[in-house]
């Protein structure tokens, strides 16, 4: 088959991908949403046959966006039924639609339902040929060409991502020697408070480059998607965030440059970049009580340390879609199918086109069109010009009558004369046959100056920025230094010393909580440091105690870096928390801090308890990551105990590879689960529970002959275990992994001043 295909395609009329030509990032290689493609189609039809300018369809489906790369086409998506409910990357051809490779994962510790499942858009690196995901349950995945898992991270359980029901992700972006990817996270240290944080991987390794954050608090999750420009001769990342904001950073470094506040809600429009101006929206509500707003800011006027708005206007409601910039014509889509034409120097609205009733997909535009998605299953193919707008395209029936309704959430792909889009169910290639036009050149660039020489250093930057490590475990660290417009100078040699780690950096405006009654002065990471060959130095931590935080500082010419160390507990592990000082939290614990805390009861015991006067989800509802997410079959056990406040009992539990052993005190129930939002592994039985009585929960995972075996069992403290499990379960597609964790959700919380419901636990074992 495969030696006939390209005599198939001549004959049909259609010609072979040009390898070289990508759409890498989902708004394109400009990142605004214009492809430079000509000669594109008019209309289509989904039936295929003469005319409809259809090239091919595929089976596989997905709400984000295609991207195009080397010849292959790549969706990140969602497959199968019942307990075999996953995520899936898939690799097409990029001519036939014919799969390449696939690779699925389980989703996992997350709100998200299954009809939400791969929001997040892939990105691709042109140079390496690699792509990468970031999954609905955290996992962030960097893929070669052909499919092989190349390094991976767990976003939720090393630094403890959150996502929310709604399924907002946000995506990646490669530049240069970095894979950047946007998170609403807490974990430890100056990550302790719940932030709209970005997070900088070396694209070919996986290690932490940096980490940054405009300092706002979160108001809701997001999926604004950074892009890169040069604006006013720095190289910067723009983005909006969960917090309200529009930020820039320095793209190779992460500091900040500035943030500017213009949302009472997350970001979820993409900005887009043109000189030393920036456009950017959103739908939530403004401080005047109107809801939508269009900025546009000048980045080389500075005022007050933002950036100088040249306009603003209110009342569209830019939720979901990112703008399309061309030719000083800026469009927008609101989320009621509306498109907007605004003049993009003054922001004077030129002309509004009513394409359909809802929208999330970004519009694209090429070849003098605007492609564009519709919520309710149809793709129009708008003619715009200065003064209105047209639809070209004649409705599109995607799906039989009484079928399943068909959605588009994505936005299109463009490249090679070839229009890539995904339906909740297909993905469709569109072109002319016999496609021939050469793409136009992109527009030209601001391009950033060169180094000039004797830069002076003003940031250092240890790399790798952040490390997880077992007792006894060595990493090599170095320093580089780079200049004030975030140009790299190169490696230097400093001094190095151990610390504590950072104290909690509170947001903008945030009131500090009164400091702990037992104040201890961070401790010193325990580990030897020693001069390696070159300008750097080995970090070897100690073989006690079991889990720490700390940092290693370099220092060089009056400047200082370091590095963020955690060391995890390494299996066997107990912990009673009679080593823990008060208000403090056992070392190595990640997303325990702010949320958890080690406290003495009336009988004098040291027990880690709640925290039960924050309503929000990011404290009130919480994991206590104990390890590392790359351990698999054991077992863990915990002393666990609620209050009651009015009506409401708490939710406490334990957690082993990705599943939750959980007492559901509202229902008396016992559950054991594998993702909170679907009922892919969902046992429940009733199960009477008494508020301040103790109670020992086990949980036991293990993986035998590709399945899952999951037992639990609960009994009172004090009591004899019981011989029988309480609640199993055979798990035909399994976790085969996770960190192990202690679960909790503080109910009865109002308005941040009345105490909710406390939970307490005591004697943590996790053995294999």
């Amino acid at each position: 088959m495969r030696r006939l295909l390209p005599l198939l395609l001549v004959l049909f009329g259609w010609t072979a991908t040009v390898i070289g030509a990508n759409w890498s990032n989902w708004r394109g290689p400009e990142q605004i949403g214009v492809a430079r493609d000509r000669d594109l189609p008019d209309s289509w039809s989904p039936k295929g046959g003469k005319g409809s300018n259809l090239v091919w369809r595929a089976p596989v489906g997905s709400i984000s966006t295609p991207i195009v790369q080397d010849g292959q086409v790549y969706i990140i998506t969602r497959t199968g039924s019942g307990v075999g409910r996953q995520e899936m990357v898939v690799a097409l051809n990029a001519d036939t639609g014919k799969q390449v490779w696939q690779h699925k994962f389980n989703v996992w510790l997350t709100d998200i339902v299954f009809d939400r499942v791969c929001w997040a858009h892939m990105a691709g690196d042109p140079e390496t040929g690699n792509v990468y995901s970031h999954g609905t349950q955290g996992l962030f995945t960097c893929f070669s060409k052909g499919g092989k898992v190349l390094w991976q991270h767990s976003l939720t359980e090393e630094f403890g991502r959150i996502s929310g029901y709604g399924g907002r992700l946000p995506s990646p972006i490669v530049d240069e020697g970095l894979v950047i990817q946007p998170l609403v996270c807490a974990n430890w240290g100056e990550h302790t408070v719940g932030g709209s944080r970005f997070i900088a991987f070396d694209k070919r390794t996986g290690k932490v480059v940096w980490w940054a954050s405009g300092g706002y608090p979160v108001r809701d999750t997001h999926y604004s998607n950074p892009v890169v420009a040069v604006i006013n001769g720095q190289r910067l990342m723009v983005a909006g965030g969960g917090d309200g904001c529009a930020h820039a950073f320095k793209v190779r470094t992460g500091e900040k440059v500035w943030s500017y506040l213009f949302s009472e809600g997350g970001i979820n429009c993409t900005p887009v970049v043109q000189g030393n101006r920036i456009w950017i929206g959103h739908g939530e509500e403004n401080s005047n009580g109107t809801q939508g707003r269009v900025i546009c800011l000048d980045a080389s006027q500075m005022v007050d340390g933002k950036p100088k708005k040249l306009w603003e206007v209110d009342g569209i409601k830019v939720k979901y879609a990112s703008p399309v910039l061309h030719e000083g014509l800026l469009y927008l889509c609101d989320d009621l199918g509306n498109m907007f034409c605004l003049d993009a120097a003054s922001g004077k609205q030129l002309w509004d086109f009513s394409y359909g009733s809802n929208t999330r997909g970004s519009p694209v535009w090429a070849d003098g069109k605007l492609y564009v998605g519709e919520l309710d299953g149809q793709f129009h193919i708008l003619k715009p010009s200065k003064d209105d707008c047209k639809d070209l395209s004649p409705p599109v029936e995607f799906r039989p009558k009484g079928a399943v309704p068909v959605e588009i959430h994505s936005s299109p792909a463009i490249v090679n004369g070839r229009i890539y889009f995904t339906t909740t169910e297909e993905t469709f290639c569109l072109g002319k046959p016999g496609h021939k036009a050469k793409a136009d050149k992109a527009r030209p660039t601001p391009q950033e100056k060169p180094l000039p020489k004797g830069a002076k250093a003003t940031h250092l930057q240890v790399f790798p920025a952040d490390v997880t490590l077992k007792p006894g475990e060595s990493v090599e660290l170095k320093v580089r230094a780079f200049d004030d417009h975030g140009r790299l100078i190169g490696e230097v040699e400093a001094e190095w010393r151990t610390a504590g780690p950072r104290p909690p950096v509170f947001p903008v405006g945030a009131k500090a909580p009164p400091p702990p009654k037992v104040k201890l002065p961070p401790r010193a990471l325990a580990g030897e440091l020693s001069v390696i060959k070159g300008k750097g130095t080995k970090l070897t931590i100690a073989k006690a105690p079991a889990g720490q935080f700390g940092q290693v500082v370099a220092s060089f010419g009056g400047l200082t870096g370091s590095v963020r160390v955690r060391v995890a507990p390494t299996l066997p592990y107990s912990q009673n928390f009679n080593n823990v000082p008060l208000g403090q939290v056992p070392g190595g614990w990640v997303n325990t801090q702010g949320k958890f805390t080690v406290v003495r009861l009336p009988d004098g015991s040291l027990v880690l308890s709640k925290r039960n006067d924050l309503s929000t989800p990011l404290v009130a509802r919480a994991n206590a990551f104990i390890s590392v997410p790359w351990l698999s079959d054991y077992d863990v056990e915990s002393d666990v105990m609620g209050t009651q406040v009015g009506a409401d009992l708490p939710e406490m539990g334990i957690g082993a590879c990705r599943y939750s052993l959980v007492l559901i005190g509202k229902d008396q129930e016992l559950r054991l689960v594998s993702w909170d939002a679907q009922k892919r592994i969902n046992e429940v039985l009733k199960f009477p529970h008494k508020p301040n009585t103790w109670y020992r929960m086990k949980l036991s995972v293990a993986v035998r002959g590709g399945k899952g075996i999951v037992k639990g069992k609960v009994w009172p403290r004090g009591q004899a275990e019981p011989k029988n499990w309480t609640v199993e379960v055979e798990d035909a597609v399994p976790n085969t992994e996770g960190a192990p964790y202690l679960y909790g959700w503080s109910t009865g919380i109002i308005n941040n001043a009345v105490l909710g419901t406390n939970i307490y636990y005591a004697n943590v074992k996790v053995t294999k």
